[in-house]
């Protein structure tokens, strides 16, 4: 019962509602506005969840709280592309994991994450103590797997953690794909063009399918509607691909179908780095993958990312990952260390994104009319060990407590307890 009750207090601590938006003031820091030169003894005004003002002379207004962050530096809230935020909790228990359809066709174009989204996860509050306001949670799958979200990692209600839903449709070629088109590689390109045909003569004769005088699709009707925006050029498809073949493969599907595409994976990517730059993919990079696991992935490196900067492509990092979101920064670190500059990388998990996602309007850096997701660190915010002093999404600093830090503490205060008794 004792443990029971500790969890369900731990639940409830998590849960609780953050504190109402005021004027805040982040002064005193070098401030990485991602926009232009750092800002040394700068200050972030936020009033009401957005940026108002960003300088070094900037007015506070009487009554404002003050954050000191003389000494430290301040950056915009880091933003993971790749994730399963909020539609994952224990990967191992399948009953706490909403993000994929099981279907035996592997088309689910009309799948959209956003109604199964749990603000109440305990992996949001372990992944923005360490300076990740800003998500995409998408969906799982092995072939067209869905329409992924952009949250914010507040914790509120559902509806109010979703930024924009959807924000594209995913889907997979390669190896994970190629079980869909017969065991074949090109089966599965074979596959997705016949969707995407499908979807185009839907377009054109909605009324004779509804009377039942069309031949048959190769998805139902919702998919087949899904993929309206993806064929018009309103949502992005991200294609994950990591063998150079496949990754050329996509793009070939995507000039034909005049499709936005945003490349996840491309392991490697930096062997065909020039036909990305001219067709103006981005590419969603995870840096810590250099092992050849497979034999789709034996050109892995870890100076991909550099390697792609370097050709024109705009390039975001992610972990790729959902329990280990908050380990961004790390990769963003190591892409330093194999020749991606600096100022480059802190913008690969800020403003580039943003810019990716199509929400740089109001994400991805500090400037006026901005969503004030803030972060202030303690140092470097791309070396590993640099603390994360304040977390502010839309304006409300949220607490530095996770189920991680309350289990530290407790069994702290057990060592105290037993030394005492002792």
């Amino acid at each position: 019962m004792k443990t029971m009750s500790w969890l369900a207090a731990a639940v409830a601590a998590l849960a609780a509602a953050p504190l109402p938006a005021q004027t805040i003031a982040i002064e005193g820091g070098r401030v990485h506005t991602m926009t232009g030169a750092p800002i040394e003894g700068g200050t972030v005004l936020i009033r009401n969840g957005t940026i108002v003002a960003v300088g070094r002379d900037v007015a506070v207004p009487a009554g404002a709280i003050r954050i000191d962050a003389r000494g430290k530096q301040v950056t915009p809230g880091l933003f993971e592309s790749s994730t399963r935020i909020g539609l994952s909790e224990v990967g191992a228990v399948e009953g706490t994991n909403d993000y994929t359809m099981r279907e035996d066709d592997r088309i689910t174009a009309a799948f959209n994450v956003a109604d199964g989204l749990n603000p109440r996860s305990i992996v949001i509050p372990v992944t923005r103590v360490a300076g990740v306001t800003t998500a995409v949670a998408a969906p799982g799958g092995s072939f067209v797997k869905g329409q992924g979200v952009i949250i914010d990692l507040a914790g509120n209600d559902g509806p109010e953690m979703i930024v924009r839903s959807p924000v594209a449709m995913f889907a997979s070629l390669g190896e994970t794909a190629e079980q869909v088109g017969g065991g074949a590689r090109a089966g599965a390109t074979m596959r997705l063009r016949e969707l995407l045909e499908d979807a185009r003569a839907y377009a054109r004769n909605r009324a004779a399918y509804e009377r039942g005088e069309t031949r048959e699709y190769a998805t139902s009707r919702l998919d087949l509607e899904a993929l309206q925006p993806v064929l018009r050029g309103e949502l992005p498809m991200v294609i994950e691909a990591h063998r150079a073949s496949d990754i050329r493969g996509a793009l070939r599907i995507a000039n034909e179908y005049g499709l936005r595409m945003i490349l996840e994976g491309g392991t490697e990517a930096w062997m065909v780095a020039g036909d990305l730059a001219r067709a103006r993919v981005p590419v969603l990079v995870k840096v810590l993958g250099n092992l050849p696991d497979n034999f789709e992935r034996l050109g892995a490196r870890y100076d991909n990312a550099a390697l792609l900067q370097r050709a024109g492509v705009q390039v975001a990092i992610t972990t790729g990952d959902t329990h280990n979101a908050r380990n961004i920064k790390q990769e963003a670190g190591n892409a330093v260390a194999y020749g991606l500059p600096w100022d480059e990388a802190l913008k690969a998990i800020t403003l580039y994104p943003a810019q990716i996602w199509g929400v740089a309007d109001r994400y991805g850096s500090l400037a006026p009319g901005k969503v004030a997701n803030v972060v202030v660190w303690g140092g470097d915010p791309l070396e590993l060990l640099t603390p994360v002093e304040a977390v502010f999404i839309r304006g409300t600093q949220i607490p530095m407590v996770s189920r991680e830090t309350q289990l530290r503490d407790r069994y702290m205060r057990l060592d105290e307890t037993r030394s005492y008794r002792n």
